[in-house]
C-alpha cells in the first residue's frame, strides 16, 4: 500500500483529513480560548491510533517506513551532522549563519538529558502542528489534510509544535488543566514535553538559520529559553 493508504488505514475514524473550514491560523486569542479543547481532542483522537504494524522511530518516508530504531537514535540522528541531503555538514552554519553553536549545543543537551523520558513512547503523529495546517470552523471541526511529516514518536511533539508556532497561545499550561478536567495522566508530563520541545525547538531553529531568518530565529530562542520556567510552574 501507499503511505497515504496506510496512514489513512492506521487513523481512527474520528479524525478528519478533509476538513472544511478555515486556516486555525485566523482565530485570534479569544477564539482559540474558546475552543482549544476541541482541538486537543482532535489532535489526541490521532494518538490512539494502533501503529501495531509499524516499527521504529521517526518520520515516514514513501514507504511508510520509519528510519530508527529507538527515540533516542531518531532524536539525536536528527542532528548528524554527515547525514545526505538538505543537513549534510550544517554544522557549517555555526560560521556562516547566526545560529548560536553555545545556544544549539546547551539545548541539544537539554533534550538529550531527557530522552530516556520519552523513550518506549510510541504513537502516531501529525508532526505539522502549526495553525497553518489545520483546518476548522471554530466550534466542532479541526482537520488535518497534509500528512507529510508524520511519523512515530512521543504524542507530546504534536502540542508542542503549537506552542512553538504560537507561545502566547499557552499550549502546556491548557493542556495540562484539560488533562487534569478529564482525569488523564500523562507520565513525566513536564520532562517529555521539555525534550519533545527542545528537539523541536533547535530543529526548526536551525531551519530558520539556514534561510537567514533573524527575527524568527530570534523568537524561537526567547521561546526555548522561556519554556523550562513555564512546564516547571505547573
Amino acid at each position: 500500500m501507499s503511505k497515504d493508504s496506510i496512514i489513512r488505514s492506521t487513523l481512527s475514524e474520528k479524525v478528519c483529513i478533509t476538513p472544511n473550514g478555515f486556516s486555525a491560523d485566523q482565530l485570534d486569542m479569544e477564539q482559540f480560548r474558546a475552543c482549544h479543547e476541541l482541538f486537543f481532542d482532535k489532535i489526541m483522537e490521532i494518538h490512539i491510533s494502533d501503529i501495531k504494524g509499524i516499527e521504529g522511530y521517526g518520520e515516514f518516508d514513501d514507504e511508510c517506513k520509519t528510519e530508527y530504531g529507538s527515540c533516542k537514535e531518531f532524536l539525536v540522528g536528527t542532528f548528524a551532522e554527515h547525514k545526505e541531503g538538505y543537513w549534510y555538514n550544517w554544522k557549517e552554519m555555526f560560521e556562516t549563519t547566526v545560529l548560536d553553536r553555545d545556544f544549539f549545543e546547551t539545548y541539544l543537551q537539554e533534550m538529550k538529558d531527557r530522552i530516556p523520558y520519552c523513550e518506549g513512547k510510541r504513537y502516531l503523529v501529525y508532526n505539522n502542528t502549526f495553525f497553518s495546517n489545520m483546518i476548522t470552523d471554530g466550534k466542532t471541526t479541526v482537520g488535518f489534510p497534509d500528512w507529510s511529516r508524520s511519523g512515530i514518536g512521543d504524542f507530546l511533539l504534536d502540542f508542542v509544535i503549537m506552542d512553538l508556532n504560537k507561545p502566547y497561545l499557552q499550549i502546556p499550561e491548557r493542556l495540562f488543566e484539560y488533562c487534569k478536567k478529564r482525569n488523564i495522566v500523562i507520565p513525566d508530563f513536564q520532562e517529555r514535553f521539555l525534550c519533545m520541545a527542545y528537539y523541536k525547538g533547535i530543529d526548526v531553529l536551525r531551519w530558520h538559520a539556514s534561510i537567514d531568518d533573524t527575527e524568527s530565529c530570534t523568537s524561537i530562542m526567547k521561546s526555548i529559553s522561556e519554556l523550562k520556567d513555564r512546564i516547571y510552574a505547573l
